[in-house]
């Protein structure tokens, strides 16, 4: 009876070890995933830019550092691979596009220009698609972050070498929570 007994609890804890280790398996994966769901669409915004630069380029050519300005980061942020890097590139990247549509606002037949609207209108789909993959990224992260740390499963990640995956965050909160300021009086 007394080995029936221990066999029993060997092969609970054999299950409860392999059910623990395989969901490990299968979120560190779907960080993996949901990862290179951000790279996909910060990729297809890149391809977007240089389309983007060309019309504006065609109305305001005198605007030649801003430009290069704009491909530069461009160039910086495809670079970037860990969450963070991504981070502090995505910055620089947003304010360089934010400039962009600021010269963009002092030429009303741009502003018309159905090539110019329908970049503009993509362009706010995928910065709305990789927001949409940050927060299931980081989601992801933090379900998985969670049992790493957890009892009894964080037995088993340090057993079998899981590490915490980085969340995205944002490189200067302060400044992103702050309110946007509009301004009309934009001169050339």
């Amino acid at each position: 009876m007394g080995t029936w007994i221990i066999l029993g609890i060997i092969i609970i804890l054999g299950i409860t070890i392999v059910t623990i280790y395989n969901r490990l398996v299968r979120l560190r994966n779907t960080v993996k995933s949901s990862w290179s769901d951000i790279d996909v669409q910060c990729k297809k915004r890149f391809d977007l830019v240089p389309n983007l630069v060309e019309t504006v380029k065609g109305y305001a050519s005198h605007e030649k550092a801003l430009f290069e300005k704009v491909t530069e980061i461009r160039t910086m942020a495809m670079k970037a691979t860990t969450p963070g890097e991504v981070a502090k590139t995505e910055n620089l990247f947003r304010d360089t596009l934010k400039s962009l549509f600021a010269v963009a606002e002092a030429y009303p037949e741009l502003k018309a220009n159905q090539n110019f609207l329908q970049l503009q209108t993509q362009l706010q789909e995928l910065e709305n698609s990789i927001e949409y993959a940050r927060r299931y990224y980081n989601a992801v992260v933090r379900d998985y972050n969670v049992l790493i740390e957890s009892f009894p499963s964080n037995l088993i990640a340090s057993a079998f070498n899981f590490k915490q995956a980085e969340l995205f965050q944002l490189e200067v909160p302060e400044e992103e929570r702050k309110a946007v300021k509009v301004s009309f009086s934009y001169i050339l």
